[in-house]
Order: C-alpha cells, then sequence, then structure tokens
C-alpha cells in the first residue's frame, strides 16, 4: 500500500538513524534519462536529477507496516530548491551523503540534515514548505516554523558552522546531498528504516536511488564522496563502482543519538577522520584552495 503524497516518502532513519547493516542490492543496467547539460548550471542539472528520481519513485508501492510515506523533495520543494540555488555550484570537490531525511529535519524543512534552527539562522533558507497529501497525525510538518530540534541535523550543522564560521567557506568545496529523499512510517507513526522496509520493496527503491546517485556526482563533478554513516558509504562505493565512476567513496561516523559512541564526541570524532582524509585543511580561512 503506497499511503503518500503520489511520491515515494522518506526512509525512516532520518538523516541519522541507519546503524543496522543493509543488504546490497547488484545493480543492473539501468538509468534514467540523461540529465541535459547545454547552457544549464550545476545547480539546474542537480534539480533535474532529483526531479527525475520523482518521477520514478511515484510508480513504487509499498505494502505492511509502512503506511505513511512523505517526500519533501515534493510539499517542500521550494525550500530545498532555495537551498540547491544557493549553495550548489562548479567547483565543489567533497560531497558529503546522508541516506535519508529524518522527521525533524530535511522532513521539515527540504534541506538534508535540516535542523530548523541551523537551516534559517546560518544556511538562511527561506520559502514556504506545504505538507504530504497524507499526513500522520502525530507527524504533522510545520515546516521552517517547526519547533522540534534533530539532534543529528545539529550536530552535523552546527560541527560545520563552528568550523567555517559561515556557509560560503564549507560550501566552496562541499556539498551535502541524501541518497533518499523518503521517510517510511507505520500506523503508530514508527519511522521505518531501510532493513524494516520489505525485501523486495527495499531494493526497488535504492536501486533507483543509487541510479540517482551517480547521475548527480556526475553532474557536481566531485573527486571524493564522504558518506555520513555505514550505510550510505557502503551503498554509495558499491553504486559509484558498478556504474564506472572514477571517485574517492569514504566515510565519517553518523551524528545520531542512537550511535553511543556519537554520543560521547562526535565532533572530535568527524574532525580527526576529515583530518585524516585531507578536508579539514580545506574547511578554515587560512586552507589552500585546492581539492584533496
Amino acid at each position: 500500500m503506497l499511503a503518500d503524497n503520489s511520491s515515494a516518502g522518506q526512509l525512516a532513519c532520518g538523516d541519522g538513524e541507519e546503524e543496522k547493516e543493509l543488504p546490497l542490492y547488484e545493480s543492473k543496467e539501468q538509468s534514467f534519462k540523461a540529465v541535459p547539460e547545454g547552457n544549464m548550471t550545476i545547480s539546474s542539472r542537480f534539480l533535474q536529477a532529483e526531479l527525475e528520481l520523482n518521477t520514478h519513485l511515484r510508480q513504487l508501492s509499498f505494502s505492511e507496516p509502512v503506511r505513511y510515506i512523505y517526500n519533501p523533495l515534493e510539499y517542500a520543494w521550494d525550500t530545498h530548491r532555495c537551498y540547491v540555488e544557493t549553495y550548489c555550484r562548479a567547483g565543489q570537490s567533497i560531497l558529503f551523503l546522508g541516506m535519508n531525511p529524518g522527521p525533524f529535519g530535511m522532513a521539515q524543512t527540504g534541506v538534508p540534515f535540516g535542523e530548523v534552527k541551523s537551516v534559517v539562522d546560518w544556511l538562511k533558507i527561506t520559502g514556504e514548505v506545504g505538507h504530504p497529501q497524507d499526513e500522520h497525525p502525530k507527524r504533522r510538518i510545520t515546516g521552517l516554523a517547526c519547533t522540534q530540534s534533530e539532534v543529528s541535523g545539529a550536530r552535523f550543522w552546527g560541527f560545520f558552522r563552528k568550523l567555517c564560521g559561515e556557509p560560503a567557506l564549507f560550501f566552496r568545496h562541499c556539498f551535502v546531498h541524501n541518497l533518499c529523499p523518503l521517510i517510511f512510517m507505520s500506523t503508530s507513526g514508527k519511522n521505518l528504516t531501510p532493513p524494516e522496509l520489505p525485501a523486495g520493496e527495499r531494493d526497488d527503491l535504492l536501486k533507483l536511488c543509487d541510479i540517482a546517485l551517480c547521475q548527480v556526482v556526475e553532474a557536481l563533478g566531485v573527486s571524493m564522496v564522504i558518506g555520513v554513516g555505514r550505510v550510505a558509504e557502503q551503498r554509495a562505493r558499491r553504486a559509484l563502482t558498478a556504474a564506472g565512476i572514477n571517485v574517492r567513496v569514504e566515510g565519517i561516523m553518523h551524528p545520531s543519538p542512537r550511535n553511543p559512541q556519537a554520543n560521547k564526541g562526535w565532533e572530535a570524532i568527524a574532525k580527526a577522520k576529515l583530518a585524516e582524509l585531507g578536508v579539514l585543511s580545506l574547511l578554515n580561512n587560512t586552507s589552500a584552495n585546492q581539492p584533496p
């Protein structure tokens, strides 16, 4: 059953909770229509790839335990487009990749790891946020007026705010994206993670998301993809390798509060890993402006 807004929804690991392992889908030769180049900007090509993914996601259906599916790339398209058009630009070499939106993050704002205060106060994102057609009474979308903070997003953007000071420094070299734009919920409103979806339905979903990832990586021209959490890293490595896209894939720990290690000091762990990867030096005002 697809109880939705005519798109597919949002995986419940919300920009964050996805520590369970996922079986990897062996990609078959399949692709979306090519994203046009011409005189299109990088941000326009990126948005076109996402719209193409939405078209394919609408064809999917999901059965129990899935009851509600939200797609913020539809009802929060206005704010999402603001994010992409403001910050997605030529010359970025690093793509941070989350798994999917969180109920109080991207689901509310349309921005990956989109904890509201970070999105409004630091990223300065504006726009209207609508509602999914079928909305759980306990999981209402209030958009940029949402008063509940998402820990993962607050940690993620808060870290880069401390490190960079201004968004322009972060986005000079980096961009942030989610593999899957959807969030799934049960009848009770419980978030459902990818391992909790029926296997065939999960594979059909992630196959499409893998194809879209390859498109956006090629559109952006990045040299490194950093999965935020093991699952995003795993899937990115498999999808990009299978497509023959020569991009370095690495990973950092997910900032989810469900991760005990992250609760003991995620910022220090992330900082050490980014230093090891050669990324940290790009994110301060004294950095040489060369990608790793």
